[in-house]
């Protein structure tokens, strides 16, 4: 892992230049060789596994190893190229040997003594163990069908999902932002006519019919779905206690007025909504096994030097990450993954 880490600054300025160069030659040649026929040359026999195809110093490679460590940027050439596959093969070798000879070097120059090398190799070690032993209980803590079932079973109404339209009236004058819509005393006034005509069953569609096309508001053109959760908490609450049919005023500030027509109300599937109750279930086994692991180890801070502790997130609102990679960060020695 170490020199899979070390060989990837090497590749990442020539690997990243010769696809993209090889991509280009591909399109630029496809016209012509796609209306010639074209022979594919013979495949050579492959070598064994612990045949040393690469020497440097002292330090000899098979190609096992070789293959083990570039694995994910083996070339794969161009068909309307023979012997492309070679050329970019030579080109991760070139790549490669230069890596170990720089890093022999650099022990011959006992730079693996330096303080700050040694500190840099203390953390990637650090780093390379947590994420190996977080990846490892990921896998112990995926949630099964079952645990996904009845998670939903006893959640049922964090699935809830409501189709509505929203109309905006805009609002014009004082502590409004807004150059067009109307003073604040109209929009009120349209506003509860509409929520009036709604309770005593009138039409409040004739009533909203003049905001379209208009500078006044906007009204949605059709009912749009919102699960629950989407909207702003305040929003949320108004929508979700609608019936449907019900017109109900969700907000007013110096810049509008919101009202929300339910037109219809459903509950989304359990197979619509599996992959998000895995992440929270995984999410949440993930964090009482640390939350285990730490007790174990019997973790304790200074909290004259880390300040008092503070209150987290809910489990089932947290992402599932590894604690260890902040610091890693911190020390400026690992970059993202993904």
């Amino acid at each position: 892992m170490r020199r899979v880490r070390i060989v990837l600054y090497f590749l990442l300025i020539s690997l990243i230049t010769g696809v993209g160069q090889a991509q280009d030659s591909r399109s630029q040649n496809s016209a012509a060789t796609s209306t010639s026929p074209t022979s594919t040359p013979p495949k050579k026999a492959a070598l064994p596994a612990d045949r040393v195809i690469l020497k440097v110093g002292g330090v000899q490679v098979t190609r096992a190893e070789f293959e083990s460590m570039i694995g994910e940027f083996e070339p794969h050439g161009d068909p309307d190229k023979p012997g492309a596959e070679d050329k970019d093969r030579r080109s991760l070798g070139d790549d490669y040997a230069s890596v170990l000879m720089l890093s022999q070097q650099a022990v011959a120059s006992h730079l693996d003594a330096s303080p700050e090398i040694r500190r840099q190799l203390i953390v990637d070690r650090m780093q390379i163990l947590s994420d190996a032993q977080f990846a490892r209980l990921m896998s112990q803590t995926k949630p099964s069908a079952e645990e996904i079932s009845q998670y939903y079973s006893s959640h049922l109404e964090d699935f809830d999902r409501v189709k509505m339209r929203r109309l905006f009236i805009w609002k014009v004058g004082a502590g409004s932002t807004n150059t067009k819509g109307l003073p604040p005393d109209a929009a009120r006034a349209r506003a509860d006519a509409i929520l009036q005509a709604a309770k005593s069953g009138g039409d409040p569609e004739k009533l909203t019919e003049s905001f379209k096309g208009s500078e006044e508001g906007l009204l949605d053109p059709e009912a749009i779905p919102f699960a629950r959760g989407a909207l702003p908490a305040k929003l949320d609450k108004v929508a979700f206690a609608l019936k449907p049919g019900d017109w109900a005023e969700a907000d007013d500030t110096p810049d509008k007025l919101i009202l929300f027509h339910l037109v219809e109300r459903d509950r989304r599937p359990l197979s619509e909504v599996s992959s998000l109750i895995e992440q929270r279930v995984h999410g949440k086994k993930m964090e009482l096994k640390l939350a285990e692991l730490k007790k174990k180890a019997g973790i304790w801070m200074d909290e004259r030097y880390f300040g008092a502790a503070v209150a987290t997130v809910p489990r089932e609102q947290r992402p599932v990450s590894n604690p260890p990679s902040k610091a890693s960060k911190l020390a400026e020695k690992r970059g993202e993954k993904q």
